[in-house]
């Protein structure tokens, strides 16, 4: 099969359908359900070979922007651009609609002690992680200077109202400069 075989509406519909559903499976992130699509798209439905799913998924990690651009690709694949779309819209449609749902929820109940008392709560929890995720990166180059970057940049963040992409430039910097 190639790229812009065509494929009718029946199966246009099946791939939101589809998606659809993974997109409320796919926590972590929509490559965390790529062996189902595996199995859907390549096995029972047909619709692109092997090489064309990992090649799909190889050429959108490749490319800059957000990690879920392998869906439209495997979409792009199965039926062109409105395969593309299909997939695409499957996928982000229910976690766009309830992230704006529990926004909208939070804001308009602000004044509740059970939403203020969430966000206080999570507050801890996202701090954490991020402390988690930049130690990971930091302790990946394992020397006293990247950590001691990191220990700064994070000093700097806390104790300065500096842009962030002013903290990247001069990480960036000094990665060039060879000091990390």
């Amino acid at each position: 099969m190639t790229a812009l075989h065509w494929i009718g509406w029946d199966t246009w519909f099946a791939l939101f359908s589809h998606f659809l559903l993974l997109s409320m499976l796919a926590i972590g992130g929509a490559i965390t359900v790529a062996p189902d699509m595996h199995r859907w798209m390549v096995g029972e439905q047909q619709l692109i070979t092997d090489a064309q799913f990992t090649s799909s998924i190889a050429i959108a990690q490749a490319a800059p922007g957000p990690n879920v651009l392998f869906v439209a690709v495997l979409g792009y694949q199965a039926g062109g651009l409105a395969g593309a779309a299909a997939t695409l819209l499957g996928i982000m449609l229910p976690s766009t609609t309830i992230a704006l749902a529990v926004a909208r929820f939070g804001q308009a109940r602000a004044d509740w002690k059970s939403i203020r008392a969430f966000k206080l709560g999570m507050a801890p929890i996202t701090l954490a992680l991020m402390l988690a995720t930049g130690w990971l990166l930091a302790a990946s180059g394992a020397d006293w200077r990247s950590l001691a970057l990191t220990a700064l940049a994070a000093l700097a963040v806390w104790k300065t109202r500096l842009h962030l992409l002013v903290l990247i430039g001069v990480g960036g910097l000094a990665g060039a400069l060879g000091w990390v």
